[in-house]
């Protein structure tokens, strides 16, 4: 049976070589060209991590929304939920605290809730001492007091192991607890972990924007990182439409 003779090639090597460093003379003559192949790049990258974070933000719905061991501020039929995993600790989420307090300010109709995630606890004790404390205030103060003690802390601008036993003991003073034992809340403070990984964040802070009912990929916006206020603002008003 005969064989098909192999195609053959289109250029020759010495036509090859030539072609590639007439590409070569053009792309370093216009740079530009490279920067867009590389933003194209890095939207796809984002788009990828994008869609990711929101199938897993779907799947734990339930932990993110109603966890009552999670402090939780806004009005119950708030369409709109902006969870935020943090440490306060944390050196940007110290940065990030101005910008939610700027957008709790401007959008009230949207529900906040506040994943206590001491992940820098093996390196700074007062971490987990102070986010426990947060989760205790939450539970036997309410919203009022846990975000007076939330915003007391990182008004402090103690981070990176500058915060103390009695900024601690300051700002709970300051949202009227005074209780020398608290509940455990250890099993809370796990679960957040837990929930923290599932969702593929790696560290603090960590955003995720969301509706309260009919979440989808579409509707939902994860700042694995710091953002500002205009962007969570931003990605509200996606989640709403």
């Amino acid at each position: 049976m005969a064989h098909a003779a192999a195609p053959s090639p289109a250029f020759t090597p010495e036509q090859e070589a030539r072609i590639g460093e007439l590409a070569g003379a053009y792309l370093l003559e216009h740079p530009e060209i490279l920067v867009q192949v590389s933003q194209k790049l890095q939207a796809q990258q984002t788009a990828r991590q994008q869609m990711g974070f929101a199938l897993n933000v779907m799947e734990h719905q339930e932990a993110l929304l109603n966890d009552p061991d999670t402090p939780v501020t806004g009005p119950k039929e708030a369409k709109v939920a902006v969870i935020e995993f943090f440490d306060y600790q944390c050196v940007f989420c110290s940065r990030l605290a101005p910008a939610m307090e700027e957008v709790m300010k401007a959008s009230p109709e949207t529900r906040f809730v506040f994943k206590e995630w001491p992940i820098f606890a093996q390196r700074w004790e007062n971490s987990e001492k102070a986010a426990e404390r947060g989760v205790a205030i939450w539970k036997e103060k309410g919203a009022e007091a846990y975000m007076t003690y939330h915003n007391g802390i990182y008004r402090t601008g103690h981070n990176e192991g500058e915060l103390t036993e009695q900024d601690i003991k300051t700002a709970s003073s300051s949202a009227g607890y005074n209780a020398e034992n608290h509940p455990d809340v250890k099993a809370s403070l796990e679960r957040t972990n837990e929930l923290a990984q599932s969702l593929g964040l790696t560290g603090t802070p960590g955003l995720i924007v969301m509706p309260v009912k009919n979440a989808s990929p579409e509707n939902i916006t994860v700042f694995p990182g710091l953002a500002t206020a205009e962007q969570i603002l931003a990605a509200v008003t996606k989640a709403r439409n």
